[in-house]
């Protein structure tokens, strides 16, 4: 796979999620879509979609991002189950050079207050730890 770490989600892949997992189409108003359409409930699909349905490294980056918002959403609602937990583990890593910015955003090694951070932040921590993102600044990557 191509050592490529996108940063954005595109309308390129906004357009490909829509069509191919039958996520919700942004509407004229929608800024961040991929938080938008989180959804708790649809966490497994999400995951099977990513794992099962050709995607372009832009899509993955964009579900992944779908897949965080959801389980973060998972983790407030108390919904929370062990494999849902590995696979995105598994996934995160497996994908590493697709996903180390998402890892850092959700992983906010600036703050020191879990109280400040996501629900899904200390999961994700372990992540950045394993896979040294957490000693790896943005500007060296620029």
């Amino acid at each position: 796979m191509e050592n490529v770490s996108p940063k954005y989600v595109t309308k390129h892949a906004i357009e490909g999620l829509v069509e191919k997992i039958n996520l919700p189409a942004p509407d004229e108003y929608s800024q961040d879509w991929e938080y938008e359409v989180s959804d708790s409930s649809r966490l497994s699909e999400l995951l099977s979609a990513y794992e099962n349905i050709d995607l372009s490294t832009e899509e993955k980056f964009a579900l992944m991002i779908v897949i965080i918002s959801s389980f973060n959403d998972a983790i407030i609602e108390n919904l929370t189950d062990d494999r849902s937990a590995s696979l995105i583990k598994s996934l995160l890593l497996q994908d590493i050079s697709i996903h180390r910015h998402t890892i850092r955003y959700w992983a906010m090694m600036e703050e020191n207050d879990l109280e400040n951070c996501h629900a899904v932040t200390p999961f994700i921590r372990e992540i950045a730890y394993i896979s040294n993102l957490d000693s790896t600044t943005e500007k060296e990557e620029s």
